[in-house]
């Protein structure tokens, strides 16, 4: 009994032919579809990251509990459980994020694993002095724009490196788990994760595949994850080297396929082919996948698997799944029984007997939306506004993506022991300090039924199915053991009945005042401006700002148009730009 688990960072299921993509050919993602299982209403759980490979060890979800984080002391780890009961586990990723702060505690699992150096801003190869100058970060926010360029300029040296296709992180990875497979022919009982970062921006492609997708621009594939330039050639030049990545991509997978034929491993190795999320490459006018709602490019994944044990093949499946779904698919395989604290279910029930493991499932990032579909639609729900402050984290490993928690944010912890998972130990119950949870109180709850809608232009308004949603949501969230004050936090305590909702409907579309220090706004979006601008504006500027709309009287209500003229009439016209900019960010509802 053997596994292989091919898994891409950032693969996009549109852009793949077995998905109906027609802007490039996969020939191997072709050649998988006809050899697998391909699942059509497959779903992110927690994003990005590493909370997403949390959930690829332990079957549950992350971010209700907690960010991106290590694995729990009190985590059940699938690689650890085969290792422990005498399957081989073998991990070759180019990764960065396995050896940061964050993420450390994860490749320890495995019987061995190999690292391969080199992508996006790893700190790989040393070099005191580098070329700082890079240019269209100019609207990002300082500390936005100081981490970037670290990152950027660091990259920039290690592809002084990586010349050669031979020297790419994708081809060294792929090899590596070739490597394994030809050292391990004769072998049973293993598991092969074979993890690779690329399609994940920064897209950087060797020239043979921007060749093949007709791509001349030349562009360093760094991506700032904002409202930007939209154009029609900012787009082309962005999507045209993610098209090439994904080629390249295809190419990397056929050589895994080429292995399983020659040496007839379909006979008794499960393969698996899958990602952690997707990426927003213009579409509703944003990109990446941190800040903006999830929508279904981001959450809606590609998703292969092959059984020697059923042979199924060539069909696909329309039954709900995601990522929490993988461990225990794996377990199940090799005979182990599945942990009690592992939620998600083995996807063989669905190929053997086509039953549904899912009614519904939930997807999202800590202190972002929460989100859960059904199969046909999709709801998000976001924050409420001002309860920032009423969140908490809850952990034994206090470390975020690349550094430790911070002696501030552990002042006031306390110990909780309120969830069953933890199997008994306290764990720091920790306020939270994320800077996004404001952001993200900006935007508006929205319904979709994506099967009519794919591309979700078109939110509905439908009380009756959005109570269904909220109902099923809160069902969900109790089952997961969410922390109490999250239903607070999304106002899901206020909506019991559909005049609950109605009201909160209605609340809406009359603008309702959100106050703040005596000032009243419109909507959140503009609160987050008044706020935005308070947080970059300087000394008397600051003041100036404020008492204008003081000035104003109790009775008005601020608005979006007022902020920006304000902006216009007041700020040096040096510093438009980069304010303008960051204000248009916190004014977006969509």
């Amino acid at each position: 009994m053997k596994v292989i688990q091919v898994m891409f960072d950032t693969l996009r299921r549109d852009y793949l032919t077995p998905y109906g993509g027609t802007d490039i050919s996969t020939p191997n993602f072709d050649r998988l579809a006809e050899k697998s299982v391909r699942f059509d209403n497959f779903f992110a759980g927690s994003l990005p990251c590493m909370p997403a490979r949390r959930e690829l060890h332990t079957g549950r979800y992350n971010f209700l509990h907690r960010g991106w984080g290590p694995v729990e002391p009190f985590d059940d780890s699938m690689p650890e459980i085969l290792t422990n009961n005498g399957v081989y586990t073998h991990l070759v990723t180019d990764h960065k994020h396995y050896w940061r702060d964050g993420g450390a505690t994860y490749h320890p699992r495995y019987s061995s694993y190999e690292l391969i150096r080199g992508q996006e801003g790893d700190r790989w190869k040393p070099r005191v002095v580098k070329n700082m100058e890079v240019k269209g970060l100019e609207n990002l926010h300082p500390k936005m724009k100081e981490r970037k360029l670290g990152s950027i300029t660091q990259d920039l040296v290690n592809r002084e490196y990586m010349q050669r296709e031979e020297d790419h992180p994708l081809y060294r990875t792929v090899e590596a788990g070739l490597h394994f497979l030809k050292e391990n022919k004769d072998a049973d009982h293993w598991f092969l994760q074979i993890e690779c970062f690329d399609p994940h921006e920064p897209f950087f492609v060797p020239k043979k595949y921007l060749d093949m997708c007709g791509v001349t621009d030349e562009y360093d594939g760094w991506i700032t994850y904002t409202h930007d330039d939209f154009s029609n050639d900012k787009r082309n030049m962005v999507q045209g080297y993610y098209k090439a990545l994904v080629k390249m991509c295809d190419e990397y997978l056929g050589k895994v396929l080429d292995y399983m034929d020659e040496w007839n491993l379909w006979e008794d190795t499960m393969l698996i082919v899958n990602t952690d999320h997707g990426f927003l490459l213009g579409e509703h006018e944003w990109w990446g996948k941190n800040i903006m709602p999830f929508y279904n490019e981001v959450a809606q994944l590609p998703f292969f698997i092959w059984d020697p044990r059923s042979r199924v093949q060539n069909v696909h499946c329309e039954q709900l799944a995601q990522t929490i779904d993988v461990p225990a698919t794996i377990l199940e395989f090799f005979n182990l029984t599945i942990p009690n604290d592992m939620d998600g279910k083995p996807l063989t029930t669905i190929i053997h007997e086509e039953h549904p493991n899912h009614d519904d499932v939930l997807f999202g990032a800590y202190a972002s939306s929460i989100n859960i579909s059904d199969g046909e639609y999709v709801y998000m729900r976001f924050p409420s506004p001002n309860y920032e402050g009423k969140l908490y984290e809850y952990t034994l490993s206090p470390m975020r993506m690349e550094r430790r928690f911070t002696p501030k944010e552990l002042t006031n912890i306390t110990l909780d022991n309120s969830f069953s998972f933890t199997k008994g130990i306290s764990v720091l119950k920790v306020e939270s300090d994320t800077n996004m949870m404001k952001s993200y109180q900006r935007y508006q709850n929205r319904l979709y039924n994506y099967k009519e809608d794919p591309k979700q232009e078109l939110p509905i308004y439908d009380i009756k199915k959005e109570f269904e949603m909220i109902q099923r949501m809160k069902h969900l969230m109790k089952e997961n053991e969410a922390p109490q004050e999250l239903y607070a936090y999304y106002g899901l305590d206020k909506v019991n009945s559909e005049n609950d909702l109605i009201n909160e409907h209605e609340s809406i579309g009359k603008e309702k005042e959100i106050s703040l220090n005596g000032l009243s706004f419109s909507n959140s979006g503009t609160k987050e401006g008044y706020l935005l601008l308070q947080g970059i504006l300087k000394g008397e500027m600051k003041e100036e700002l404020t008492n204008y709309f003081i000035s104003l009287g109790n009775g008005h209500v601020i608005d979006t148009e007022q902020i920006q003229h304000w902006v216009e009439g007041n700020v040096p016209k040096e510093e438009q730009p980069f304010t303008i900019y960051q204000l248009n960010m916190a004014l977006r509802i969509d």
